[in-house]
């Protein structure tokens, strides 16, 4: 049987938080967490690309792994991301999310290597069969530079646990080309946040979001306007949010989005190498959007939000 999922709504790309001397701060981490969960959104994504899975050591990982586990303590599910060089190491991984009891895994084709079409879905397959966990592939194009296309994806249709499909190539039109090819078989996500509200129009019934991070109530707010249908109260939240929003499509990203995040007081703006940090002027830049935003920050519309 396919593994039974409920998973919609906003799931953060959580970040990983650092020491001063870039160790590993499992505590800030958890705090991050916490945080999140309290906000609002509806599960989360760690070691992800936001998370900085590929400079996390694999015991980094798994301390990660066990931490969202209990601070998320059955309140929403979390999900892990699976990024690795080679297949056999992906699948080390995921056998590790299974032990410590992760509710899913969130794989990224397999890093540095530009895989052909059928590569790239031996990899998912070797992967997804060697789990029962149940599995989100994770295609972004312009970071990893395989394209998980539609044609791709449906050849994987006979894998049971995969059962999701987060999609950041920014390309909408592929969540109809995914149901005109395989129907509802995948629950399909957003993966690219500046076109969320397009994305959910196009069928999208969750978000693994970046900004949500410093924004989690706003984020969540704005995917339920747009799920509900309700356009004329989430097009003014979505063009306020939409310059914060471009930050998740740059490719220091992970860099920008912890400086809001350090901004909100959610965390800290380390990173480690070779992520650096934001030079001056676009520090400056990015803390300017943050104060216009802040602002300008508008009244939220009732969704059915938890109280803050």
């Amino acid at each position: 049987m396919s593994p039974r999922i409920s998973w919609e709504g906003v799931f953060p790309a959580v970040t990983t938080q650092f020491n001063d001397d870039l160790s590993l701060n499992i505590d800030a981490t958890a705090k991050v967490m916490d945080g999140l969960i309290r906000d609002g959104v509806s599960g989360l994504i760690v070691c992800g690309s936001v998370g900085e899975n590929t400079s996390l050591e694999r015991k980094e990982k798994i301390a990660i792994m066990e931490t969202a586990k209990s601070v998320a303590a059955g309140r929403v599910p979390v999900l892990c991301g699976i990024a690795e060089f080679t297949t056999a190491f992906a699948v080390e991984t995921a056998k590790e999310a299974a032990r410590v009891g992760i509710d899913g895994v969130m794989v990224m084709p397999a890093l540095v290597y530009s895989s052909k079409p059928h590569e790239t879905a031996a990899h998912f397959r070797s992967v997804a069969t060697a789990t029962d966990l149940p599995v989100m592939l994770y295609n972004n194009p312009p970071i990893y530079k395989n394209d998980v296309t539609p044609d791709i994806l449906a050849t994987l249709a006979d894998v049971e646990t995969v059962v999701c499909f987060k999609d950041s190539s920014g390309d909408t039109r592929r969540f109809i080309d995914t149901r005109n090819m395989v129907g509802d078989r995948f629950v399909l996500f957003a993966g690219l946040d500046d076109v969320i509200v397009e994305s959910v129009a196009m069928g999208a019934v969750g978000w693994v979001s970046g900004m949500s991070n410093a924004f989690p109530r706003e984020g969540e707010t704005l995917f339920r306007l747009a799920k509900a249908g309700r356009y004329a109260e989430a097009m003014p939240l979505y063009e306020w949010f939409m310059p914060l929003l471009h930050l998740d499509a740059r490719p220091d990203l992970v860099q920008c989005i912890k400086l809001c995040e350090h901004i909100m007081g959610r965390g800290t703006a380390l990173t480690r190498p070779p992520r650096l940090a934001l030079l001056p002027h676009e520090k400056a830049e990015v803390e300017a959007m943050m104060a216009k935003a802040l602002k300008n920050r508008p009244s939220l519309p009732n969704v059915g939000l938890k109280a803050a």
